[in-house]
């Protein structure tokens, strides 16, 4: 799936993502700033979570619950050093929960990630727009 949004039509790409059936892992591919935690918040209130929402930039892991009881996790590594520090936060538990899994900076655990999962990859693009790629 390719679109091409504006951050006023995130709602609707959070729903068009969701309606692709993607996998319950899925990692986030972009450069900083360019939307990722914006379109994960979205997704997230999409999915039925209520609580406010942010980036786990310093606890690496956010956990929310959507109103029909599923969990969430959301992931941020930006500030991971190697991967054994994800694997001491019991990173696997999270990852083979069968649970929703929002990852943003997943290259750095790599070599962690189920083979079953998505990707979104978002580019800015010169009008401000964002494309959006799922696979």
């Amino acid at each position: 799936m390719n679109i091409i949004f504006s951050l006023d039509q995130i709602k609707e790409a959070a729903t068009q993502i969701l309606a692709q059936n993607p996998k319950k892992i899925i990692l986030f591919n972009g450069e900083m700033g360019v939307g990722k935690t914006t379109l994960i918040k979205q997704l997230c209130k999409t999915l039925g979570v209520q609580d406010a929402t942010s980036s786990p930039t310093f606890s690496l892991v956010n956990e929310y619950y959507t109103s029909d009881n599923q969990i969430v996790y959301h992931f941020d590594f930006y500030r991971l050093n190697k991967e054994t520090e994800a694997l001491d936060m019991g990173v696997d538990d999270y990852l083979y929960s069968g649970n929703w899994c929002f990852i943003e900076w997943s290259e750095k655990i790599e070599n962690l990630i189920p083979g079953e999962h998505s990707v979104v990859t978002i580019q800015l693009l010169a009008d401000g727009k964002r494309e959006l790629n799922l696979v």
